[in-house]
């Protein structure tokens, strides 16, 4: 089934173009990401700095996410903000390659994270003016299967470049599809405000011919229910710490270094395969009267159970099959939570929303990369892993059981 309408042939595009650019910058992302443990190590940096690199990465990402969500509300043109967010991020990438201290990859991060969360909301409100309300979960999760198929790509093409070349080198050929990404950006997107757009809480198109009426977003409140999910949500990210984490407790019991990449691919791949139907099947769910949150509590409930096994670490074998199944996680709850978070909401304050909705996850999963950190380096590796799967489930029954209670 196609994501978007047949009938609107630019909103096709947008769609398809925003796959493209997603798959390019994650391919660059993720051939550095899957590396950085290691390369910190031989820097003479451990878990703590780990923690600190990725919680202050994440804290501002968090406010540009929440700056850019409001921006996105109140300006004509988009695309801009859009395109320099993939333009800063990619351009910073290979600067890895020259770094000689662990508080030169902090400076990276930092400015990476800023870039996406800059480009984050504004990216997100065009995708969900570009289709019916009853397409949101199939178009977000087509997006992230070519976000999360770049990154099956990136850690291959790392693999390669590891065995023959080194870190350093990942490093430089990142600069490859971040070129290339920035590219796709430029001349693949089209602006969505301002021309005929979808009208999400209808489900129908706009008149070619018809006035594009102002929008304010100032008198315009956010529900009740749209703050019960992100309290949900938040609780969660506290958490849920960087994924770095897990590739620094695999090396821990023994899988080497060479073949963090290859830990990236196999979660990757459940991700990919895993994004659009359930983007889909939460489509299915809210046509048929159910509601999208319950498939984001099995995520959750699936998460649990990746880091309770993460925490017992019983071998590496355990570890490689964990590590596919955690791919389900993500599928099963970033474009369902989107979407979510998207049809809750009036459509003059998506932006805002979205904008909330990210800030308060990304200032929750700062403090769970310093939590993680700290746990860790107090209690041991166990530790910090049984607490996020303790959060999980306590999120999950959050989400799904006090829902009908805030309803009534």
């Amino acid at each position: 089934m196609p994501a978007v309408p047949e009938h609107e042939p630019s909103a096709t595009r947008n769609i398809y173009a925003f796959g493209i650019t997603s798959f390019l910058n994650d391919t660059a992302s993720e051939m550095a990401y899957w590396v950085l443990p290691a390369f910190l190590v031989s820097l003479g940096a451990g878990p703590a700095q780990l923690g600190l690199i990725e919680g202050l990465a994440e804290s501002v990402a968090s406010f540009a996410k929440l700056f850019s969500g409001y921006l996105t509300d109140h300006i004509d043109r988009r695309k801009p903000l859009v395109v320099a967010g993939y333009f800063i991020a990619n351009a910073v990438k290979p600067v890895l390659a020259i770094t000689t201290a662990w508080w030169h990859i902090l400076l990276i991060r930092f400015t990476d994270r800023l870039a996406k969360g800059v480009r984050g909301a504004p990216r997100d409100v065009m995708v969900a003016e570009s289709v019916d309300k009853n397409r949101l979960g199939s178009a977000y999760g087509l997006i992230q299967s070519m976000d999360s198929a770049g990154a099956i790509a990136g850690p291959l093409a790392a693999l390669v470049l590891l065995a023959r070349f080194g870190i350093r080198a990942v490093f430089w050929a990142a600069a490859v599809p971040g070129a290339l990404c920035i590219l796709v950006a430029l001349f693949g997107i089209r602006e969505t405000r301002g021309r005929e757009a979808t009208d999400i809480k209808g489900g129908e198109s706009a008149k070619p011919n018809a006035p594009t009426l102002p929008r304010s977003a100032a008198g315009t409140s956010l529900p009740r229910t749209f703050y019960f999910v992100v309290v949900a949500v938040a609780l969660f990210s506290l958490g849920n710490s960087s994924d770095m984490f897990l590739v620094m407790r695999a090396q821990n019991i023994g899988i080497p270094m060479a073949l963090a990449p290859l830990l990236g691919l196999v979660f990757n791949l459940t991700y990919t395969l895993g994004s659009w139907p359930a983007g889909w099947c939460s489509d299915q769910f809210s046509r048929r009267g159910f509601s999208r949150r319950w498939i984001a509590a099995a995520g959750y409930l699936i998460f649990a159970g990746v880091y309770f096994m993460f925490g017992r670490a019983p071998s590496a074998l355990a570890i490689w099959i964990t590590m596919a199944v955690y791919g389900l996680y993500y599928a099963l709850t970033q474009p369902v939570l989107k979407a979510l978070v998207v049809e809750a909401v009036d459509q003059e304050v998506r932006g805002r929303a979205l904008g909330i909705y990210f800030f308060v996850t990304s200032v929750a999963t700062l403090a769970a990369s310093l939590i993680t950190g700290e746990l860790w380096k107090h209690y041991g590796a166990s530790v910090p892993f049984y607490f996020s799967a303790g959060l999980a489930v306590v999120s999950a029954a959050l989400l799904v059981v006090r829902w009908s209670r805030l309803r009534a």
